[in-house]
């Protein structure tokens, strides 16, 4: 497990913020277009589809992709809808999880234990 410190953390996320506003942008697309794509796939068989079809598998895609490459640096995306990711970092001797979502400025303020949850956020 990679493990960040606040600065590394910091400097991680300017490079991935755009991403992770293109991954909820995509998240709000999958989920505007859920009941449609759940009856394309029920009717597949007769030779179905959605009018947004290709808009869904676009943004499924991207989704896949921009979000491969966010955790294969560590980072750990907890909601998408919310822009919510953890970086793993060392505190103490122990694992902790520096937590930031959207719009929360442009540094890291708050971390969690690892089984504190985003209901468990302390200022740093």
């Amino acid at each position: 497990m990679k493990t960040f410190t606040l600065s590394e953390a910091n400097a991680a996320l300017i490079e991935i913020e755009a991403d992770l506003i293109k991954l909820q942008k995509h998240y709000k697309t999958l989920s505007a277009s859920k009941a449609e794509a759940e009856a394309a796939s029920a009717s597949s068989r007769y030779g179905g589809g959605m009018a947004s079809g290709t808009e869904y598998v676009t943004a499924l895609c991207e989704l896949r992709d921009i979000s491969s490459s966010i955790t294969d640096r560590g980072i750990e995306i907890k909601d998408l809808g919310r822009g919510l990711i953890d970086f793993p970092s060392l505190r103490n001797g122990r694992i902790v999880y520096l937590c930031w979502q959207l719009g929360e400025g442009s540094e890291i303020e708050y971390w969690h234990e690892q089984d504190g949850g985003f209901a468990g956020r302390k200022p740093l």
